[in-house]
């Protein structure tokens, strides 16, 4: 029977259970339950020129402070190499190599608010490096000090500003026992760009960086062998890209060509003088997605390399807690 329009609605009857009896039984509900399973991620890759698989698993520990990785190769005759056992988090990582039977260490505490220790050690080896950085009250300013163990000198030191950096790290050579080396880069606006000088192993390298919206012009000078190089880049449109390299000492070039159609298509065409190699790719799907933020896509490689080899690859992304996350073929 259909109730009339003016009839009260029904009302639904509530728990007969008062609140404390409820909370009890909700209780002991959680006190029982299991915890849910770690969501795995599998990557297997192929490379067709040594026939060899790349395969990786790895799943987040303790709601994702921690992670555990798997990894191993394996040849086409089913041979096994290179397995790895891997657990890494905010504080500590450890890395052991199950042929080899070592282990790296590395591990990371924060001392003060602006000072922060960090330390690795291969056991194997019974080497390791111990490294300090402090950061100063200004912003942009920091010194960092790191020095290998077993110690055989002074550290290095590195001091960073907004303009550059500088380092000084003690050498030694066979006809002077210790000298101390110094490098550093500076850098600074000039004519609308960034120019840059970088100093290192007696060696200066000068570069000027100009970018807009359709253009990239990057001159790069080096001292004393006074090599002149540039590296060119051409935007004409929101798909199409050119990018061109040349070495004015050696003469070597090479060029890049993009062109995307859309989000999922993007082509790739280039050449290498030095080399003498030309190739060409087809991306279908996102060339940078990730599985976790793109789950359920497919990713495609094709490439063709001029007197090489025709590689082609396959990427399937999936999130799923039970499924596969990442498979190349």
């Amino acid at each position: 029977m259909v109730p009339s329009a003016g009839a009260p609605a029904a009302v639904e009857p509530q728990s007969q259970l008062p609140p404390a009896v409820t909370s009890t039984h909700n209780c002991k509900r959680n006190l029982f339950s299991f915890p849910r399973r770690p969501a795995l991620r599998v990557t297997s890759e192929f490379d067709s020129e040594s026939a060899v698989f790349f395969h990786k698993i790895s799943c987040k520990l303790l709601d994702s402070l921690a992670k555990f990785k798997f990894s191993f190769n394996h040849s086409g005759k089913g041979d096994i190499s290179e397995p790895q056992i891997s657990f890494v988090s905010k504080h500590l990582s450890l890395h052991y190599d199950l042929e080899d039977h070592n282990a790296l260490v590395k591990t990371s505490l924060d001392v003060g608010p602006r000072l922060q220790l960090t330390a690795a050690h291969d056991v194997k080896a019974q080497q390791g490096e111990v490294t300090m950085l402090a950061n100063f009250a200004h912003p942009g300013y920091s010194l960092q000090l790191s020095t290998p163990v077993p110690s055989v000198g002074l550290p290095k030191a590195t001091l960073r500003f907004p303009l550059g950096e500088v380092s000084l790290q003690q050498k030694e050579e066979e006809e002077v026992k210790s000298l101390l080396s110094v490098s550093g880069i500076l850098k600074g606006q000039f004519l609308n760009g960034v120019c840059s000088a970088q100093y290192k192993d007696e060696e200066v390298k000068l570069r000027y960086c100009y970018k807009d919206d359709e253009m990239s012009f990057l001159p790069i000078l080096s001292l004393p062998s006074n090599a002149p190089s540039f590296a060119f880049k051409r935007r004409f449109g929101p798909s199409d890209k050119l990018s061109y390299w040349y070495n004015c000492d050696s003469n070597y070039w090479s060029a890049v060509y993009k062109r995307t159609y859309g989000k999922d298509f993007k082509f790739k065409a280039g050449y290498d003088s030095e080399v003498r190699l030309g190739w060409a790719s087809l991306w279908v799907g996102d060339e940078g997605g990730k599985a976790k933020t793109a789950p359920m896509q497919m990713k495609v490689q094709f490439m063709l390399q001029f007197h090489g080899v025709v590689v082609s690859s396959l990427h399937i992304p999936h999130t799923s807690a039970k499924g596969i996350d990442h498979l190349t073929v």
